[in-house]
């Protein structure tokens, strides 16, 4: 199968280019442009073929509910995955009924959207190629497909997620900051900001504590808005 042609609608520029490279890294999945705005939007899905939209909810000019109804009224049935801020069940719930096949929250680890692109390939590949369910089983894996973590051995998507939505709150947590937040040791909370920063998600900072005069490692969020 070819790769996937991927839209990202984002307003915010760094988060956009994010993205952009998350996408880049997934095997089978290219980036085929960038959209600012609800109006840019539509006017590449109506000039380009793109067989997946990423799609942040809050835009300048819409929100992206209203894109995907637009996109509907037009005939045109691309897939969207919303990639969003928005935690409340009532959006959780309207774009599950207009069709929204993944909905991801931000701030995420890559690890994050990788899994559930490879779940929505794994899909789509199902599909084009004919196949038929076993079972009620095999049904409820294809409408709820895992999305449990393949991130490194020894930490769980879980609490990475977790992590990650930390870092986005604010800027220069230490690991000890984490580790209360989460109630895991502080050790374990390293783990998972070292692994963050050497994805190139967290920048690591070393400052001096004014108190005890000694360095302390500050993590913030530099992949998401």
């Amino acid at each position: 199968m070819p790769d996937l042609r991927v839209l990202v609608v984002e307003d915010d520029p760094v988060a956009a280019e994010a993205h952009r490279v998350y996408v880049d890294r997934l095997p089978g999945f290219v980036c085929v442009g960038l959209a600012g705005t609800a109006a840019r939007a539509l006017h590449v899905l109506s000039h380009e073929q793109v067989d997946l939209v990423l799609l942040d909810m809050n835009l300048p000019d819409g929100h992206g509910l209203d894109v995907v109804r637009r996109m509907r009224a037009a005939g045109n049935q691309t897939d969207v995955v919303a990639v969003t801020a928005a935690r409340e069940v009532a959006a959780v719930q309207a774009a599950a009924r207009i069709g929204v096949v993944q909905y991801v929250l931000k701030p995420f680890a890559f690890e994050t959207l990788r899994d559930r692109l490879s779940a929505y390939a794994r899909q789509r590949r199902a599909a084009e190629s004919g196949q038929v369910v076993a079972d009620q089983d095999e049904v409820d894996r294809l409408l709820h497909p895992a999305t449990s973590s393949s991130v490194p051995k020894g930490l769980a998507g879980s609490v990475l997620d977790r992590v990650v939505t930390l870092l986005g709150d604010r800027e220069g947590w230490t690991a000890e900051e984490v580790a209360a937040s989460i109630g895991t040791s502080r050790i374990t909370a390293r783990r998972y900001l070292e692994h963050l920063a050497d994805q190139g998600q967290a920048l690591r900072t070393q400052r001096y504590d004014g108190r005890s005069g000694r360095p302390k490692v500050e993590y913030s969020w530099v992949s998401e808005s």
